[in-house]
């Protein structure tokens, strides 16, 4: 990318080195081919990054970088703003009434996890072997039309076609929960009904699935009780987000920026 060719951010009279913002748009998805669109991104990301660093500084908030992970620790930067929006920001605790009508909102959001209990069939490939990929798809493609058209039961095909080790158990994976499987494959799962067999084979990092949904158990709604942390805190983020964002508009309105489209949000 050319950072020549794009305009200089200047945040209330501090030019920023286009090197930084270079590096941010690596960070800011944009279609491919189309640099200015991430260099905008980044252009505005870098801008209030820059707003928070001055104000910290203009209040004298001092850094104390935190351990993030695993001998991983903040850099001082990271650490003034937390610090600054530490200041800023103070969310109360919720009252136990307003968890209570949060709650009461709409009680089916708060439901136990569901469960599926799933058979597969699983034709083994590298997803990155194009040619090996589509030599699968076919074999895969006609083991799914068997599946569907009956004649020969789901637990058979499993048994002599699958490349999974499920197959010694006609394919069975057995009940199966959110995250117990890949993104790809659990996405089906929630389309599917039960009995329901996969028309197309679904591809993932391990080849392509031939998928059936033998059952399915959806998640009772869960008593106040046993989600009422969860709400709360749920709240106080909302609480905490709100007023950030409050907070950085304000800076917005307040300050000279050129180089950068950023406006309330």
């Amino acid at each position: 990318m050319n950072a020549a060719l794009f305009p200089d951010l200047v945040v209330n009279g501090e030019l920023v080195p286009h090197a930084q913002v270079a590096a941010e748009t690596q960070n800011q998805d944009a279609p491919k081919g189309k640099p200015g669109i991430a260099w905008r991104k980044a252009a505005n990301a870098i801008a209030i990054r820059t707003l928070l660093l001055q104000e910290a500084r203009t209040r004298r908030i001092g850094a104390n970088p935190e351990e993030v992970g695993p001998g991983r620790f903040e850099t001082e930067e990271e650490a003034l703003i937390r610090g600054l929006l530490d200041t800023v920001v103070d969310t109360a605790p919720s009252s136990e009434a307003d968890v209570l009508a949060e709650w009461e909102r709409d009680p089916e959001r708060f439901r136990a996890p569901p469960l599926w209990e799933v058979s597969h069939i699983l034709f083994a490939c590298d997803p990155r072997d194009e040619e090996a990929r589509g030599e699968t798809l076919e074999r895969a493609q006609a083991v799914a039309k068997q599946a569907t058209q009956g004649g020969t039961t789901f637990a058979a095909l499993a048994s002599s076609q699958s490349d999974c080790g499920s197959r010694a158990s006609g394919g069975s994976l057995g009940q199966l929960g959110p995250g117990d499987t890949v993104p790809e494959f659990e996405a089906v799962l929630r389309r599917l009904s039960e009995g329901q067999i996969t028309d197309e084979p679904v591809l993932t990092r391990h080849g392509y699935h031939v998928i059936r949904l033998d059952a399915f158990a959806e998640g009772e709604v869960l008593p106040f009780d046993a989600v009422r942390e969860k709400i709360a805190l749920a709240m106080e983020k909302t609480s905490w987000a709100r007023q950030a964002r409050d907070f950085v508009n304000r800076l917005i309105e307040a300050s000279d920026i050129e180089g950068a489209e950023i406006g309330r949000s």
